[in-house]
């Protein structure tokens, strides 16, 4: 039990380096030429492990699967991030990201069609006034009081409860593994046309520490994240890994604090631990542990 929770904690502070890595990034690259590097490196990695593990990907077959949550997971949500850290700090946009359990629960009974506990609707309230909170939140430096960064950020999340919901889907007759290799291509392909269709398909030469950054959202925040999460909760079991996705928002606040020198207002503070709040609430309804684990594997 103990070295699936050690997996499980390892997996949230890999993915939250990688809005470390965003923001480190920002203004050094465009946000959709991240992204599509980003993914890019991904998808060969991906690619390798389905031919290592002998598994076919039927990317023409299941394009439509594929489509869907590249576009959802992959490109919006992804270039999304990276475009609202170029506005926000760090460590604000991980409060933000504590709002993305909730926005699983707001389409579920619109997608899958399933019904909402009453616990999770009450977390989603107290959730969405934290990030109303946030929104409200105010400070000197114009990077955290960044209306624009937050609308981005909020946009992110929604994407990625669309990806989420779409994954568990799709995912009765595709693994997890499958599902993210083909998302991971599609969703660079979309980023890649949407890079030269605006102009942002430019490489500037970025600093060895940069490229290391590139480097690290590439591999340790996507493939190595993914792997660690799902070891963990093969490990620890799926209801007891649910609470764990929670830490993101508080590792991305105390890495950005400790690597990128961020001040948190109290304000964001606020806001930050009523929408985690309300997340923790939301999940602790209850949900049987085949469907939660379904929901787990497709996150990334």
């Amino acid at each position: 039990m103990t070295r699936g929770i050690m997996f499980l904690v390892a997996a949230t502070v890999l993915w939250s380096g990688n809005y470390i890595c965003g923001r480190y990034l920002a203004g050094e690259i465009s946000p959709v030429m991240l992204n599509t590097i980003r993914w890019g490196i991904s998808t060969v990695f991906l690619f390798i492990l389905l031919f290592m593990t002998k598994r076919k990907i039927r990317l023409f077959r299941n394009w439509k699967e594929f489509l869907i949550t590249g576009f959802y997971g992959m490109f919006a949500f992804s270039a999304l991030n990276y475009l609202s850290l170029n506005f926000i700090h760090a460590s604000v946009a991980g409060m933000f990201s504590a709002f993305s359990p909730v926005a699983i629960l707001l389409f579920t009974p619109l997608v899958l069609k399933e019904k909402v506990p009453a616990l999770a609707r009450a977390g989603t309230v107290i959730s969405a006034a934290g990030v109303i909170i946030l929104f409200l939140g105010k400070s000197r430096d114009p990077l955290e009081g960044s209306f624009f960064g937050g609308f981005f950020m909020l946009l992110a999340c929604l994407a990625w409860g669309l990806y989420t919901v779409y994954g568990k889907k799709y995912g009765t007759n595709i693994d997890p593994l499958t599902m993210t290799a083909g998302a991971a291509f599609y969703g660079t392909v979309l980023s890649a046309v949407f890079t030269i269709g605006t102009g942002s398909f430019y490489v500037p030469e970025l600093s060895p520490s940069a490229w290391l950054a590139v480097l690290y959202a590439s591999t340790l925040a996507s493939v190595g994240a993914f792997f660690f999460w799902n070891f963990g909760v093969n490990i620890s079991g799926a209801g007891r890994s649910a609470p764990f996705i929670n830490l993101l928002p508080v590792w991305t606040v105390l890495l950005g604090m400790i690597l990128l020198n961020e001040k948190v207002t109290l304000m964001t503070w606020t806001g930050g631990i009523i929408t985690i709040s309300g997340a923790v609430l939301a999940s602790m309804a209850k949900e049987t542990d085949r469907e939660l684990k379904k929901n787990l594997s497709e996150t990334l």
